[in-house]
């Protein structure tokens, strides 16, 4: 969950940051396709949210076929169209960061315009659920992952039948 004062943060950086440099739309969302932060210069119309939805079901079957080959992840993708482009870049492993442009913006610019923006989105996030707990280490000697507190009965590893 955002705070206001988060929210007001974020829709700082991509507007100062991307939409004052050119770019038409720009959506942070997260990996379900919700959107966070939605915002745009008034040139085109889009349906956002049905946008949003898309563009994670495209990241995540790209993401399906980059581990199919053993590349584990692709943290960027790059649409050209005749008119508009987009580009997607992961934030946090939690995010997306969706940008629309015309030819008017150099792919490179945007590009590094959107490293820059990443970094501040990173700040202002909270830290994704994964990252603050640490993961149990099952080959302690002697069950030492093993709490009392949590079975003071139980002192083996669990039996997984499958």
């Amino acid at each position: 969950m955002l705070s206001q004062k988060q929210l007001y943060s974020l829709k700082n950086v991509l507007r100062q940051n991307l939409i004052n440099k050119g770019v038409s739309c720009t959506l942070l969302i997260d990996m379900a396709g919700n959107i966070l932060v939605s915002l745009d210069d008034g040139r085109i119309h889009s349906d956002n949210y049905s946008l949003a939805c898309l563009a994670a079901g495209n990241f995540g079957a790209v993401k399906a076929m980059a581990n199919i080959i053993g590349e584990g992840d692709f943290s960027l993708l790059f649409n050209k169209g005749k008119n508009f482009n987009i580009h997607y870049k992961t934030i946090a492993s939690e995010n997306l960061l969706i940008n629309v442009f015309d030819k008017e913006i150099s792919l490179g610019f945007l590009r590094l315009k959107v490293a820059e923006v990443a970094k501040k989105i990173k700040e202002i996030l909270p830290i994704p659920l994964e990252e603050e707990i640490p993961s149990i280490d099952f080959n302690l000697p002697n069950n030492l992952w093993l709490s009392d507190k949590v079975s003071p009965h139980v002192r083996s590893k669990p039996r997984f039948i499958p």
